[in-house]
């Protein structure tokens, strides 16, 4: 088991070996990294089949709400490899480590959909924030031609490889990592999320919209066993990239 594996409990001296599906406190690791777990989360793709890694098209944007009813995600095939050395830090100077991607290589990853700068985020009519594809130019960074997380509506932007770290624009902190196991027989499950989050600003401020989308209390109501993945373009339509 990796180091961040040894973990110690708020108020407790003992350390304790714990997987990650299997707990639901936040926990900091004696390297830094920070972490929430939530219930194990199967993802089944439009048909409501297990979404396998097998199936997954490289560099197409998938959306899934988790942890969250209504908290949007986008789980990402890269073009290679993910950086697992990489360490990042919050806007209150917390530090944590990018626990890499998944699949037979790493390279399948997923972060919230939740732009750290003002909330914006994927709806099913006008869609601002989405992983622009290697060889895709972008007004945000342009020191990369695409593989990159953008904010179209105020040109963030966030590197998918080395834990959502923002590279450029208004955003102070990158986007918050969702980890996702895969198991046995190739199917992918969301099990936690790693950083700085804005699940709660985010339910608080959209509280009249969601209210609306989901009904009372819904919203907020963590996913419990599967989650419905489906292809950005047939989520939204209307996807702006600047």
């Amino acid at each position: 088991m990796e180091r961040r594996g040894f973990l110690k409990l708020s108020g407790t001296a003992a350390a304790v070996v714990v997987a990650p599906s299997l707990i639901t406190e936040t926990l900091r690791a004696d390297d830094g990294s920070l972490y929430k777990t939530y219930d194990k989360v199967m993802l089944k793709d439009s048909e409501g089949n297990p979404l396998k890694t097998a199936n997954v098209v490289e560099q197409e944007n998938y959306v899934f709400n988790f942890p969250h009813a209504a908290t949007p995600c986008i789980l990402v095939k890269l073009d290679g490899p993910t950086d697992k050395t990489a360490t990042l830090k919050a806007d209150d100077g917390t530090e944590y480590k990018f626990r890499g991607g998944s699949g037979k290589d790493g390279s399948i990853v997923a972060y919230s959909a939740i732009c750290p700068h003002q909330l914006t985020h994927p709806k099913a009519s006008t869609t601002f924030f989405q992983y622009v594809p290697k060889g895709t130019k972008t007004l945000a960074y342009d020191k990369a031609v695409g593989g990159v997380f953008v904010c179209s509506s105020h040109l963030s932007a966030f590197t998918p490889k080395d834990g959502g770290a923002r590279v450029t624009g208004p955003a102070t902190e990158g986007l918050t990592q969702i980890v996702l196991e895969v198991d046995k027989d190739d199917v992918i499950w969301a099990v936690g999320a790693v950083g700085p989050n804005k699940f709660h600003e985010f339910l608080t401020s959209f509280k009249a919209d969601l209210k609306k989308e989901y009904g009372r209390n819904k919203a907020k109501k963590l996913v419990k066993t599967e989650a419905k993945v489906t292809t950005l373009k047939n989520f939204s339509s209307d996807i702006q990239q600047f």
